[in-house]
């Protein structure tokens, strides 16, 4: 019985000898390999800070639309006698567009006419007797209110009479027309539309921080979405003040159009000239990271990439402006800069430029 415990009891001391052993085995391994490992240098490119010229240009996206444009329409209602004008054509102001019948009207302003003659003469007999005493001042005033209610009268179908012709009110070209003659419209009924594009309006909208680099009689450029044509404008008015939902200040200018190449409601890529800076810092777009409050850069600090937060102004295509954060001779680091940490060692290959 005592052999077995002693033979169980070197087992047992055996197993732990082995466990001990491996142990041990294993910790020495692990201490020669991080001796040997040596630390990871990542390899990037980055941009040596040099202060260029720069035209401070703002891309925005604007609308074109009509100098002066109209929805044409009857103010009477009527049956449609002539039509005087052709679809898509031109028209002078005051020219006559269309004439509604106008038989009841006329007939109605010589009933009122003779009304009112006959208001006038007994006027001028009720006048005659007050000077005489035959009558009181208020069989008079009656009279005469007789009288002026009747030239009203008369006035009114004149004013509807007049109204059965429909003029352009300023030149332009009107567009498609939605009736024929013998349509009767009313003055809800859309008759074609007027437009004079011989000049173009250019709206859009400036953010707010902006907007004091901003005048009336600024110029800028734009393009359309069917053209590659640059054209020019000039600001003529601006909204007195910010809409508070958007930020921005809405802005108009004014473009001649005397080619007719412009379309009113085409959609315009508007730049905005603000200013010209001598000394700008510009940084390539993938070197920005952007952060919850704000956008950052990694430079080369002593073999090391350091995160800087910056503020940025107007950026292009490929390059952005920085305002603060960095200065002139800094090395940035413009690739790999996402899987960089702050205080990672790297290798910096400066780009040609």
């Amino acid at each position: 019985m005592k052999k077995r415990h002693l033979i169980f009891t070197v087992v047992i001391l055996g197993i732990i000898a082995m466990i001990i052993y491996r142990i041990m085995e294993n910790k020495k391994t692990n201490s020669q390999g991080n001796e040997k490992k040596a630390p990871t240098i990542m390899t990037v490119q980055g941009d040596v800070l040099k202060p260029r010229k720069f035209d401070d240009n703002l891309s925005l996206s604007g609308t074109l639309e009509a100098n002066e444009e109209i929805n044409i329409r009857s103010e009477v209602s009527g049956v449609v006698e002539s039509i005087n004008f052709e679809e898509g054509s031109k028209v002078s102001k005051g020219q006559v567009l269309f004439r509604v019948n106008d038989i009841e009207l006329r007939a109605q302003l010589s009933k009122a006419k003779t009304a009112q003659e006959l208001a006038s003469e007994n006027q001028r007999r009720a006048k005659l007797l007050l000077e005489k005493q035959a009558i009181s001042q208020e069989e008079y005033d009656i009279s005469n209110a007789d009288f002026e209610s009747a030239r009203a009268e008369s006035e009114l179908i004149a004013a509807q009479l007049y109204k059965t012709t429909v003029k352009a009110p300023f030149f332009g070209t009107i567009g498609l027309r939605s009736i024929s003659e013998g349509t009767f419209v009313t003055p809800e009924t859309p008759i074609a539309k007027l437009v004079n594009t011989s000049q173009i309006k250019i709206t859009f909208s400036v953010p707010e921080k902006y907007v004091s680099q901003i005048k009336v009689g600024n110029s800028l450029t734009f393009t359309t979405s069917d053209s590659k044509e640059v054209h020019t404008a000039t600001i003529y008015a601006m909204e007195p003040q910010v809409d508070i939902a958007t930020r921005t200040l809405k802005i108009r200018a004014i473009a001649d159009n005397k080619e007719g190449k412009l379309y009113p409601g085409t959609f315009a890529n508007v730049t905005l000239p603000l200013e010209t800076v001598n000394e700008a810092l510009l940084v390539p777009t993938q070197a920005l990271i952007p952060i919850q409050n704000g956008k950052v850069i990694f430079v080369l600090k002593n073999g090391k990439a350091q995160e800087v937060q910056v503020e940025t102004g107007t950026r292009t295509d490929s390059l952005v402006r920085v305002l603060s954060g960095i200065k002139a001779g800094d090395t940035i680091l413009t690739s790999g800069v996402m899987s960089l940490k702050n205080g990672t060692a790297v290798k910096v290959n400066l780009n040609k430029s």
